[in-house]
Parts: C-alpha cells; structure tokens; sequence
C-alpha cells in the first residue's frame, strides 16, 4: 500500500462532502497538474491518503482510500490528459494537524508538503504516514 496527500478547497469539495458519499466514494477531478496526474495515475486499489483542507485553513482533517483507479477525468476536455481516481472517506482525524504544526515537526522537514505545499497530489512516505497519524490521534 502507498501514502499520498490530496488536496481540496473546503469551498469547492469539502472532508463533510467526502464523508456523505458514503461507500461509494467520489471522483478525484480537477487536477491540472502533470506531475499531480502522475501520482494520481501510480495510485492503487487500497492506497491511502490523507484529505488536506487548503485555503485559509491548510489542515489534513481525515484519511482517504482509492476505490477505483485512474481513469479519463469527466471534468476536462474531449482529448485532454487529465485523469481521476475514486475515493472513499476511511476516518476522520481526531486532531486536524495543520500545515504549521508539519513544518515544526524536524521529522518531517523532508515531506513533500513542507517542501512544494503548492502540489495538490502527492506521495506521503510511509514513516511521515505514522509521524502524522500520530499528530492526529489516529
């Protein structure tokens, strides 16, 4: 299994959002990145992620599970590149762990996050995985 951290605007798709789709999860759309579309395109059946709230609050409130793989984005252009993959909500996290409090962590001053906050997909190694769970209460 792989780690990975998505991210949304609470505005446009929220954790709350997430969670009432229930087991049958919801499309990962929207990603206009061409490395972000790579990791969305490595990702597995089981893999998990964390879901990061970014805007004002940048804050990893709950965990994810990719249900389906990639496939053709339905949101982009007839002939575009872009792809999606499903997920579920797995849990929330008990204690959101904010973007501030991963950065003031010396052990994760090699994340991904601490180090391009900017990419909205990206790999969580399975060490930061446990370090944040943990920060989490979960």
């Amino acid at each position: 299994m792989a780690f990975w951290l998505m991210k949304s605007e609470p505005g446009s798709w929220s954790w709350d959002q997430q969670v009432k789709r229930g087991a049958k999860g919801e499309p990962w759309t929207g990603v206009r990145n061409h490395q972000a579309k790579r990791h969305l395109m490595t990702m597995k059946k089981g893999d998990r992620g964390f879901f990061y709230h970014s805007g004002e609050t940048k804050e990893i409130v709950g965990i994810v599970e990719v249900i389906r793989t990639a496939y053709p984005d339905p949101t982009a252009r007839p002939g575009d590149p872009w792809v999606a993959v499903d997920v579920r909500a797995v849990a929330p996290l008990p204690r959101p762990v904010t973007l501030a409090a991963v950065r003031a962590e010396p052990k994760l001053r090699q994340m991904v996050l601490v180090n391009n906050s900017r990419l909205s997909v990206q790999p969580v190694t399975a060490e930061e995985w446990r370090i944040v769970c943990r920060m989490g209460g979960a």
